[in-house]
């Protein structure tokens, strides 16, 4: 009986975790994909522009840490002349995200590496 518990409750938090994924991969699409690519490369007219990171480079990955991506994400990039390269998708946004998707959205951006 203990053995049957443990398996319903792994699987139950296996279809937890993969509707995270997919969910991250919706807001993924809708959201960043449109500066930054469909694969992550920014090989979008858009992330050309603005010169948005290849996500798929494991040396830019390396480079970033998860709370300065959340950070990104919550608050919007700016450059050094204070003008906005990226705005912020939080909850108020045109596009509001909660903070269990941001951070699903950088664990999302975290498998793009190849």
């Amino acid at each position: 009986m203990k053995k049957m518990l443990l398996l319903v409750t792994m699987l139950g938090l296996a279809a937890g975790l993969s509707a995270k994924a997919a969910e991250a991969k919706e807001n993924w699409e809708t959201v960043c994909a449109k500066c930054h690519g469909a694969e992550g490369k920014g090989d979008t007219k858009m992330g050309a522009k603005l010169g948005v990171k290849d996500f798929t480079d494991a040396k830019v990955q390396g480079d970033i840490k998860d709370e300065d991506a959340v950070k990104a994400i919550k608050d919007g990039v700016k450059d050094a002349d204070g003008k906005t390269k990226m705005k912020a998708f939080v909850t108020g946004a045109d596009t509001p995200l909660t903070d269990a998707e941001v951070k699903a959205l950088v664990t999302y951006v975290r498998g793009l590496k190849k």
